[in-house]
């Protein structure tokens, strides 16, 4: 694995983390939780023998993920069948950037009943999203302000790679993004506002995700609890435009600008579907017919009109959700689910 430590950041973020409400569980700011901010990630790389490399693909994972077990046979499967390099890069306060307590069953079990105390017909809590529910609920600005973070953790990561800093890569290395689910906002929003001009040539391939925000429904016993989820999706829909009002110029869309284009339908609605059109070479998404998180007309809502070149619904034979696309303990679906995976990462290898 490779070290990943933040450069400093802008005081801005910093004064971002540092007014986000704490929880019981974790009563420091999020500034200085120091598993945020110095990680290991993982590079699958082709067994053909280069010391260094020219092309990466960085895999973007789900919301509320604690391991990458899903995603490693996603990762061969593109090392293999792209000859480029896939980094798994963990977004901020998921997989191995949160103290292990966080999910850890029994540290956090006390924490679940506390919750269910605090909110009355609270629905769809487990120790598995506890954390992230909590901090959602103290605050959902959290949601943009980790996302804010996470895009400043790719963006030094793409520096570093681009500028041959990075030991496993050649200057002038291509980078491409894989997005699952979350992830496929963060890609949107990081090519949207495009800084730097470092994702000016980046291809992008969509799965279960590319929604439109105010469509996504994170309300589930492995991601969010129901009443964290209603939180989150009415502090946006409401709160968040009002509180950052949103001021667009024909010059460079702003990060802020961009996570802000991706809430609503009605918000910036041009912009949006512009951007989409004149980028559409660039972008492919696969939807799943009974996603239910991220549904496919929340993916048309966000690409508009060209989303008829863009995305591509599927739908498989056996029993899956958002969160297993592919399940492995499928009695008698097997070769069913091996199928379905090859379809959809042919689509991706070929692609990116």
């Amino acid at each position: 694995p490779f070290r990943f430590t933040q450069a400093d950041r802008e005081g801005r973020i910093i004064r971002f983390q540092k007014n986000l409400i704490t929880t019981g569980f974790c009563p420091v700011t999020d500034d200085c939780i120091d598993e945020n901010k110095s990680f290991n990630y993982t590079v699958f790389t082709p067994r053909d023998g280069k010391e260094k490399r020219s092309d990466a693909i960085i895999l973007l994972h789900g919301l509320n993920e604690r391991n990458w077990n899903k995603y490693l046979t996603w990762a061969e499967h593109l090392a293999e069948n792209t000859g480029k390099s896939v980094i798994l890069f963990p977004i901020a306060f998921h997989m191995n950037r949160t103290p292990s307590l966080w999910s850890n069953p029994r540290a956090i079990l006390p924490w679940v009943n506390e919750r269910k105390q605090e909110v009355s017909d609270l629905d769809n809590s487990t120790f598995v999203n506890v954390a992230l529910s909590s901090r959602i609920s103290k605050q959902p600005l959290r949601f943009y302000v980790s996302g804010l973070v996470s895009v400043y953790d790719v963006l030094q990561l793409v520096r570093e790679i681009k500028s041959g800093y990075h030991p496993f890569f050649k200057e002038g290395t291509s980078v491409n993004i894989f997005a699952y689910s979350i992830g496929a906002l963060l890609s949107q929003v990081m090519l949207l506002a495009n800084p730097e001009n470092l994702f000016t040539d980046t291809r992008l391939f969509m799965f279960c995700g590319g929604s439109i925000f105010s469509e996504i429904n994170g309300n589930a016993r492995d991601i969010l609890d129901g009443e964290a989820s209603l939180r989150l999706r009415n502090y946006y829909m409401y709160d968040f435009l009002k509180t950052f009002p949103l001021a667009f110029s024909n010059a460079n869309i702003s990060l802020e600008q961009a996570f802000s284009m991706m809430i609503c339908p009605t918000v910036m609605t041009e912009q949006r579907e512009s951007f989409f059109q004149s980028a559409y070479s660039r972008i492919r998404a696969v939807s799943l017919k009974k996603d239910v998180v991220i549904p496919t007309q929340g993916i048309i809502k966000a690409l508009g009109k060209v989303s008829q070149k863009i995305l591509e619904e599927l739908d498989f034979s056996f029993p899956y959700s958002h969160q297993v696309p592919f399940p492995v303990n499928g009695c008698g679906y097997n070769e069913s689910v091996n199928r379905a995976f090859r379809c959809v990462f042919e689509k991706v290898a070929t692609f990116l």
